[in-house]
């Protein structure tokens, strides 16, 4: 059985850069693509510290979740990509303030280089009943 793919797009969050969507949701499960700390008014790069990027890069999760009809409440899993896992602290610090036990399931990598050298990328899957 084939299911439909539903393409999720908003304007409250940074344009695709690339050859991907935003989000693409098949039955009640929603796939959210990569947020880098991108202004979607501008896509240019938040200004600030770390902890101004890292809530610009959940901003920009929330208002796709929110694009394909759920909420950061409805994410299941949570993948966080870092260019310097010193800032692993900051993140759950910031993080505290958008989610709410349960938590989801996550995973934290330290990676090399992310899209146009920013220090933090996260993508998560939400599932909706």
């Amino acid at each position: 059985m084939s299911r439909q793919h539903t393409i999720i797009q908003t304007d409250s969050a940074p344009k695709a850069i690339g050859t991907y969507s935003q989000a693409i949701k098949i039955g009640g499960t929603v796939y959210l693509s990569g947020q880098i700390p991108l202004v979607p008014d501008t896509m240019e790069l938040v200004s600030g510290d770390m902890e101004a990027q890292i809530k610009q890069v959940f901003e920009n999760l929330k208002a796709v979740a929110e694009a394909a009809g759920g909420s950061l409440a409805d994410i299941a899993k949570l993948n966080i990509f870092l260019t310097d896992l010193s800032h692993f602290a900051l993140v759950n610090e910031v993080m505290a303030g958008y989610f709410n036990q349960p938590y989801p399931a996550r995973a934290a990598v330290g990676v090399a280089s992310l899209p146009k050298n920013v220090p933090v990328e996260m993508d998560a899957i939400m599932v909706m009943d």
